[in-house]
């Protein structure tokens, strides 16, 4: 059974920095396009950074130059660090996974994580 579990979120003043983390658990073979999402109070989920299996990466716009995604594929973790945070960018943040295929299998399959919350605030 594959799970996500994200890590690093918290409290941060603004201009600080943050790294968060996922972990893909289970017996998995391949995954394609690793990301990072977030929703902010009474707004709607929007893409943050997303990196698929080589090393090609996308950004929403207002994180570029700020945020880098990375992935460790030996690991099945992917990263955000995130630095010169705003007060805006305080959401909850999750991980998700497209094209997960566990070993035996033929179909990839999405997973979501449960969220990380991070709060940038004086």
């Amino acid at each position: 059974q594959v799970r996500l579990v994200e890590s690093g979120g918290g409290l941060v003043q603004p201009g600080g920095s943050l790294r968060l983390s996922c972990v893909v658990f289970g017996s998995i073979s391949k995954i394609d396009s690793m990301g990072w999402y977030r929703q902010a109070p009474g707004k709607q989920r929007e893409l943050v950074a997303v990196i698929g299996s080589g090393t090609n990466t996308n950004y929403a716009e207002s994180v570029k130059g700020r945020f880098t995604i990375s992935r460790d594929n030996a690991k099945n973790t992917v990263y955000l660090e995130m630095n010169s945070l705003k007060p805006e960018d305080t959401a909850v943040y999750y991980c998700n996974t497209k094209g997960v295929v566990p070993f035996g299998g033929i179909f990839g399959v999405e997973y979501w994580g449960k969220g990380t919350l991070v709060t940038v605030s004086s």
